[in-house]
């Protein structure tokens, strides 16, 4: 199978509908089926649109699209999602497969009673369009913010975040190496994170994190625990004041270069 996480985690990235379109033309060519993770599916800004999979799957290809209250609203604690699933009688495997599925949920999770019953009232508030609204703006102006801070930083590569709450920037292919470090003042911190860093099998762009967290008291996901030879980071955009939110990205741009120059 094929899965699209559409507006992506972590790199904040929207599929344009003709990349969506070719992804289905694939699927279809060999036989595969489509799992689209939607749940940031409204929440895009920056001038792009996304397309849901049901508006372009067609008729041929078998697809589950997974959604959830998690993040729009936002409402984590809620466990509450759904899938939908398109063309299940097309492929005896498929169907087999969303059926083990659906038995397995009945047996595994309860029903979120409350969510169902709040979520209606929620969506159909004459203030919940507002407020959607202006979490999107914001995200939309902090994504502009962060990456005007990031894309002159010699050495990283970043793009413009245009869905969902995340950024990624990735360090060019071999700049980071096992002898930089960033100043840690607190001897148990740093001694801590070098116990941490010098251990086997250490990523080089995880080692690049501890040592921001030690250093600097921000705290970033390294890009390679995402399933990707890529070396960076990932980071959100959901700090709500804009002064704080200018001065982490000012600190880790300069941490970065930092960083990058201790070698």
């Amino acid at each position: 199978g094929i899965l699209i996480i559409n507006p992506d985690n972590p790199t904040g990235a929207v599929y344009p509908e003709h990349i969506l379109r070719d992804i289905v033309k694939i699927a279809e060519k060999n036989d595969l089926f489509i799992i689209c993770d939607e749940v940031y599916q409204n929440m895009v800004y920056n001038g792009t649109k996304s397309v849901p999979l049901a508006t372009i799957i067609g008729d041929k290809v078998p697809a589950i699209s997974m959604r959830g209250v998690s993040k729009e609203m936002p409402w984590p604690g809620g466990r509450c999602g759904w899938i939908e699933v398109y063309n299940g009688h097309n492929d005896p495997m498929f169907e087999k497969y969303i059926n083990s599925i659906l038995n397995a949920k009945m047996v595994e999770v309860c029903s979120t009673t409350l969510p169902q019953l709040v979520l209606p009232q929620i969506k159909s508030h004459p203030k919940y369009q507002d407020y959607l609204h202006e979490r999107i703006a914001r995200y939309e102006k902090y994504s502009n913010i962060a990456y005007d801070i990031l894309k002159d930083v010699k050495g990283v590569l970043v793009n413009r975040t245009n869905g969902a709450f995340y950024m990624s920037a990735a360090f060019e292919q071999g700049l980071l190496n096992n002898k930089q470090s960033l100043p840690i003042q607190n001897d148990e911190v740093r001694k801590t994170v070098e116990a941490m860093v010098s251990g086997p099998g250490v990523s080089p762009d995880k080692r690049f994190v501890y040592y921001l967290l030690g250093s600097t008291g921000v705290c970033v996901v390294p890009l390679s625990s995402f399933a990707t030879s890529l070396q960076g980071f990932r980071i959100t955009l959901l700090e709500r004041n804009e002064q704080e939110f200018i001065k982490i990205f000012t600190t880790i741009a300069a941490a970065v270069k930092e960083y990058i120059s201790s070698d």
